[in-house]
């Protein structure tokens, strides 16, 4: 498969992971049954186990001893904060201004990555991002919410979200190099490993007072979606992207998350296809093309 195209594949399925995992998390967490953090390290426990077992079938890598620190660092930035803001936010923020607020990680990440990887901001760079933006805001603004109604979006929610976003556009624009050089799954093991490791303080007793027998069996299938899907598959296919396509581009198919609620949404018989829901899709992917396509494309 053609490198360009592996990336947008493993993107495209990565955010749409994604996308289901926003209506699923704000389920897992608003019955208060779990903390953020504890339910933050059993997802970090659950991927990293599952990491290092598929670890001992491949041939061991060796870690340079300046990257160690580098791959601690990643963890904070790509996975800890990332997560831990999200999970905290979720309950206080509608999945409608989760969307609306998460569009602005392709635009941190573009800047980003300008100072960071020297890669320049093209007038048709620039435009793409704004099309595919006014595209997801026009899809979201013209979509029936299928959050609880009675819920309302906090100002904290709202702040959480964009540090979220900061987070992970810095883990984007920063770490490519690192990524780089190692095979995705040496380099989740440790990234899940620190993570783990930084979240074991603050929840290991609640973990393991849990009453695990107690919890309902849609709990535990989300749960296991959470671990399994959101987490050990999303993780696996980002770092292939961003192996094979810009930081830019990787963070602009998080626009794709709202588009596969909405899809949900009308399999359900939730919400029905209309033209400004098509007329937006265009926008959105119209943007994506642009960014791909720029002079400046490279990787």
């Amino acid at each position: 498969m053609d490198r360009k195209l592996l990336g947008h594949f493993a993107c495209f399925i990565a955010y749409s992971i994604f996308g289901i995992n926003i209506i699923v998390c704000k389920d897992l967490t608003s019955g208060h049954l779990i903390s953020p953090i504890a339910l933050f390290c059993l997802r970090s426990t659950g991927a990293g186990v599952l990491f290092w077992l598929i670890s001992l079938f491949f041939p061991v890598e060796k870690i340079r001893q300046k990257d160690y620190l580098r791959i601690f660092f990643a963890s904070i930035l790509g996975f800890f904060l990332t997560q831990i803001t999200f999970l905290i936010a979720i309950p206080d923020i509608t999945p409608m201004d989760c969307s609306i607020v998460s569009s602005i990680s392709p635009i941190l990440t573009m800047f980003i990555a300008s100072f960071t990887l020297k890669e320049p901001i093209t007038l048709r760079k620039a435009g793409g991002v704004t099309l595919s933006f006014c595209g997801i805001i026009f899809l979201i603004l013209n979509s029936t919410s299928m959050s609880d109604p009675s819920r309302q979006t906090s100002i904290q929610g709202i702040l959480l979200i964009i540090a979220n976003c900061l987070s992970f556009s810095l883990y984007l624009g920063l770490f490519k190099p690192v990524i780089a050089r190692y095979s995705v799954i040496t380099f989740m093991k440790w990234i899940f490993l620190f993570s783990t490791l930084l979240s074991l303080p603050f929840s290991s007793f609640e973990i393991a007072s849990i009453n695990y027998a107690g919890l309902s069996a849609t709990f535990l299938l989300e749960l296991t979606y959470l671990i399994v899907c959101a987490t050990f598959i999303t993780y696996f296919l980002i770092p292939i992207g961003q192996k094979c396509i810009r930081p830019t581009l990787v963070s602009m198919y998080s626009y794709v998350q709202p588009i596969i609620a909405i899809a949900i949404s009308i399999f359900l018989g939730m919400d029905t296809l209309s033209w400004q829901k098509v007329f937006a899709a265009i926008m959105v992917f119209g943007g994506v093309f642009m960014v791909n396509y720029s002079r400046s494309a490279k990787v």
